[in-house]
C-alpha cells in the first residue's frame, strides 16, 4: 500500500509550484525596486547620504534580479506577475531602512529555499542564477544593517534568527 503524502514533506516541489514561488519572489523584487528608488531620494541628513547612494545602486540590482526571475518563470512555462508587494513608507529615515532590512531578510530566506527547490528539480543552472542574486541580497542586508548601526541578522534559523556579526 502506498504511503499518503504528508504535508511535512516540503522537499517535494513541482515545476508549476516553483514558478508560483518565483512569481512571489518577483513581486518582492518589484517592491524592492520601488522602495529603493523612493527611499534613496527622500532620505535626508548628512548621516544618510552614503546609504542613499547605495540604495540607488540596490534599485538597479533589484531590476536585474526581476529580469532574471522573469526569464526563469517564462522558462518554466508561466507568465511573470506584474504587481509588486506593497511598499511601506515613513518620514523617518531609520524606519525606511528598517523596512528594507526586514524585506531583505525575508528575501534571503526565500532565495535559500529556492536554491534547494531548483536543485531538487535538477534545475542547477537556475539554482546558480539565484545564488548570484542571493549574494547581492546579502550585500544589501549588510549595507542596511551597517547604516542602522546594527549587527547583521542571522536569518538561517528562521524568521527570528540571531545576529550574525557586528558591522560598523
Amino acid at each position: 500500500m502506498a504511503e499518503p503524502k504528508s504535508p511535512a514533506n516540503e522537499n517535494e516541489i513541482s515545476r508549476a509550484r516553483l514558478a508560483e514561488l518565483l512569481n512571489e519572489d518577483l513581486a518582492r523584487e518589484y517592491q524592492a525596486i520601488i522602495a529603493y528608488v523612493v527611499y534613496s531620494q527622500v532620505l535626508s541628513g548628512a548621516q544618510y547620504m552614503d546609504i542613499a547612494a547605495q540604495l540607488e545602486i540596490h534599485a538597479k540590482q533589484e531590476l536585474d534580479h526581476a529580469l532574471i526571475l522573469s526569464r526563469q518563470i517564462d522558462y518554466l512555462g508561466k507568465m511573470p506577475v506584474v504587481t509588486p508587494l506593497p511598499v511601506r513608507i515613513s518620514k523617518k529615515p531609520k524606519d525606511m531602512l528598517r523596512y528594507d532590512l526586514e524585506n531583505e531578510n525575508e528575501t534571503i530566506r526565500n532565495y535559500r529555499d529556492r536554491i534547494r527547490q531548483c536543485e531538487a528539480l535538477g534545475e542547477y543552472a537556475m539554482a546558480e542564477q539565484i545564488r548570484q542574486i542571493l549574494m547581492q541580497e546579502q550585500d544589501h542586508q549588510i549595507d542596511l544593517a551597517t547604516a542602522l548601526g546594527e549587527e547583521v541578522p542571522d536569518v538561517s534559523g528562521g524568521p527570528k534568527g540571531r545576529s550574525l556579526r557586528k558591522r560598523r
